[in-house]
Parts: C-alpha cells; sequence; structure tokens
C-alpha cells in the first residue's frame, strides 16, 4: 500500500525560496533520437549495396563540372577519401582508407556543402577491382547511387543493422519484380469471397496475396513468401523487412489483364481487394529516390 507523506514545513519553504524539491520518482528518461531516414531510406541502400561502410572523412574536394558530367542540377560532385571505421557488411579484405566519388545537394546559398574532416558517415558501395585512389595503401569503392552517403548516426546504424539480419535469414522475403496472375472466387455465401494474387519476384521465389471477405463485408489478407499459401498468416508489422517489398515493391493499380478467366465483376472485387490490402500496408516514406539499377 501507498503511503503518501504531508508536505513539511522545510519543503514549503525551499519551494518557495526556489530550491527544487526531491520527487519520490525519477523523471522519465529522454527517448533516444530516432534516425532522420525513413525504413524505406535505409533499405533502399542496404538491398542495393554489397557494401556498407562506417568510415570518417580525410579530405573531400569538389570536382569542377567539367570533371562532373551528368550531376543533377543544384548539386556538386566531391571525390572524398575516408578512413574506414568498421565494415558493417561485405567481405574483407578492405583498406584502411578508401576513395569514392559523391553527389551531394547545394547549400542555402547555391555553394557546395562543407564535408568536415573526421565527419562519421555510412557508405553504401561496390568494390572496384584492383583500383587504387592516389596511392597504394588507399582502395576504391562506387557507391551504390550517386548520394549513397549517409552521415551516420547511431540511430541510424542501429537500422541498418537490424535490415541486414533480416537479409541473410533464410527464405527472406525477395524483391517484388511484377503480377504474375489472380483471381477472385465468390463464397458459397452472399457477399462471401476470397481474392489470391501471385507475384514475380527477383530470385523466382514465389509470393501471394490471400484477402478473404466475410458475409459481413469484413475482409482479413495476409501476405505469403515461399511455395505455403497460409490465408491465417500474420499481417508484415511495419518497418520490416516484408513490410518494405510490400508497401515499396506492390504496384499501385492491379494490371486487370492478369486475372485470367475471371469476370468484370470478380476484376473489380479483387482490384477492391488489393486496395485493402494497399491501404492496409501505407505509404513507403521517402526522404531520397531509390537507387537505379
Amino acid at each position: 500500500m501507498r503511503i503518501l507523506l504531508p508536505v513539511t514545513l522545510a519543503a514549503l519553504v525551499g519551494l518557495s525560496a526556489g530550491i527544487p524539491a526531491v520527487s519520490a520518482m525519477q523523471a522519465p528518461m529522454a527517448a533516444a533520437p530516432a534516425s532522420p531516414y525513413s525504413y524505406a531510406d535505409v533499405a533502399d541502400l542496404a538491398t542495393a549495396a554489397p557494401m556498407a561502410i562506417h568510415a570518417r572523412v580525410a579530405s573531400a574536394t569538389v570536382l569542377k563540372p567539367e570533371r562532373a558530367p551528368g550531376v543533377a542540377a543544384g548539386h556538386s560532385r566531391f571525390y572524398v577519401e575516408a578512413d574506414v571505421i568498421s565494415l558493417i557488411r561485405g567481405n574483407g579484405p578492405l583498406a584502411a582508407r578508401i576513395a569514392y566519388l559523391v553527389d551531394l545537394p547545394n547549400a542555402a546559398n547555391g555553394k557546395p556543402v562543407k564535408l568536415k574532416k573526421k565527419q562519421p558517415l555510412l557508405l553504401f558501395a561496390r568494390p572496384v577491382a584492383g583500383a587504387t585512389a592516389g596511392s597504394s595503401s588507399t582502395g576504391s569503392v562506387r557507391l551504390v547511387a550517386p548520394d549513397a552517403q549517409l552521415p551516420w548516426d547511431p540511430a541510424t546504424e542501429a537500422r541498418l543493422r537490424a535490415i541486414l539480419t533480416e537479409l541473410v535469414k533464410p527464405g527472406a522475403p525477395p524483391a517484388i519484380t511484377g503480377v504474375d496472375n489472380g483471381f477472385h472466387v465468390p463464397g458459397s455465401l452472399p457477399g462471401e469471397g476470397e481474392t489470391q494474387l501471385f507475384f514475380n519476384t527477383a530470385t523466382g521465389e514465389p509470393m501471394s496475396l490471400t484477402i478473404l471477405t466475410s458475409p459481413d463485408g469484413s475482409r482479413r489478407w495476409a501476405a505469403a513468401f515461399g511455395e505455403i499459401v497460409d490465408g491465417s498468416a500474420a499481417v508484415p508489422a511495419r518497418d520490416t523487412l516484408a513490410w518494405y517489398r510490400l508497401a515499396c515493391g506492390l504496384p499501385r493499380q492491379l494490371p486487370m489483364s492478369r486475372l485470367k478467366g475471371s469476370g468484370p465483376a470478380e476484376q473489380r472485387k479483387a482490384a477492391s481487394d488489393y486496395a485493402i490490402v494497399l491501404g492496409a500496408l501505407g505509404d513507403c516514406t521517402r526522404t531520397r529516390k531509390p537507387p537505379v539499377g
């Protein structure tokens, strides 16, 4: 049983004098800062890059426009040398210092931003076989996208490591590349029905969606990565690899031409069921464009 002690005269005097009274309960600790990058931002890069590197800027040189073809408007290209702190993903060995090119948006005044010496970074890259940059002790890497350099912070590295952990698990959800086929079948009771949609993936492994409609109109759905289609499977939680593959990989429109053997009414019901899935997944929020290729 909790006992509440009366406020003493000394405590009141202390408060009136501006001296904070000691609380019996500690104030809640402030939450750790969240990553400034969305799950999709980091997953786009993590799934495309065979190497993820925690590094620190050693030097950065802005290239003249004639030496930086294809740079987007309002951006500048840098030649960067960085000291490797750790190889988060990839097969070693890796030189202690690496060199690469990166395109960064200009500052508000239109001038190139400053990359400070010893600034910590996360790099998403591919190795350049046999290449060196300036000295025998400096290796070269190629970023998987012109801007595949992120400022390092603990939250972003933690998010990256969580994604990489899921990626290496057996049966990890693969990237969805398109709609294979699908159908809708009305149930035995009015309003009842089932939609099944099958998708192609980058690995060739099957992926499917099952949407069940009850006679009262309520719907439940499940995604299956693999041969087994389980209509009772749990909906993927947000900010997981399965959610990312669906929310960021499913086409926004269901191509009716893939619903072979279905009449117009069944096609409309399948499209309506598919829209329910997209709405439940929510937006694939990005602050940067995904890498191409």
